[in-house]
């Protein structure tokens, strides 16, 4: 069954073409890898579903629902979270209160009540804290509970990250480059992580240039080049396709064409 339906989703830039005719489908409780070089599409990707870009042609669909028909603020409230290239986070709140903010759209209790903290708000509370301990907990976060992400080294900043779009609890999280800038014993952690999503039963759609980590956790891959669908099936049939390797022959300042 299909959970993320894209149909020839086409973005422009002035005279640039970013995505053009981009079609395929992420199935629920698969884990679906988006690769290419850079400038390839990728994160205009991401942004179009999370709809920060309108698409000038196409259609996006989530549990057979149109996105087009919401704005970015409504779509973690639909099951989708996601993770950014560049961390986003409170730099000077503890990893617990990072952690806290993804629980944002489960708080039911109104103003006048959290302000009185009545005792609605209290159980409410308590279940929002259970939550983002469990995160805590599949992700060992818990000798960084209290610190600040300010102190932290860049690595935990990446999983904090990751932890906050878990805390959403949603049934799709995109992944934005979850391997860049991590050491190979961080890359092995973030593996075995994706897999500890996907048993939970969370579908997982990421973008990677790490070429190791998308061959050991993807189900199937998509490869864009220029804004096109290159390719798509399993890890090794895109890794030799001639158009990705192609595709890749220009990106050696990524080092992912030679990876691939």
């Amino acid at each position: 069954m299909s959970l993320l339906e894209v149909r020839d989703a086409t973005l422009r830039f002035g005279g640039v073409t970013a995505l053009d005719r981009v079609s395929f489908d992420v199935r629920s409780g698969e884990v679906f890898a988006v690769v290419g070089p850079n400038g390839a599409g990728k994160s205009t990707l991401f942004n179009l579903i999370s709809r920060f870009h309108d698409p000038d042609a196409g259609e996006l669909r989530f549990e057979g629902r149109s996105l087009l028909a919401h704005a970015a603020e409504d779509i973690a409230g639909l099951g989708i979270a996601r993770t950014f290239q560049n961390i986003e986070l409170f730099e000077r709140s503890t990893v617990l209160e990072n952690l806290l903010v993804g629980r944002h759209i489960h708080r039911r209790a109104s103003i006048l009540a959290q302000i009185l903290f009545l005792p609605a708000v209290r159980r409410e509370e308590i279940r929002h804290r259970g939550a983002v301990e469990r995160v805590i907990d599949l992700l060992e976060l818990q000798p960084h509970r209290e610190k600040t992400i300010a102190g932290l080294p860049y690595g935990v900043r990446k999983v904090v990250e990751l932890g906050r779009a878990l805390a959403v609890e949603p049934k799709l999280v995109l992944l934005d480059e979850p391997a860049s800038g991590l050491s190979h014993e961080e890359v092995v952690s973030m593996r075995f992580w994706i897999d500890d999503i996907r048993r939970l039963g969370v579908t997982v759609l990421m973008v990677e240039h790490h070429m190791g980590l998308v061959s050991a956790v993807s189900d199937r891959v998509l490869a864009l080049a220029d804004g096109r669908a290159v390719a798509l099936g399993t890890p090794g049939e895109v890794q030799s396709h001639p158009a990705v390797v192609e595709a890749y022959l220009g990106a050696d300042e990524t080092g992912a064409g030679r990876a691939a």
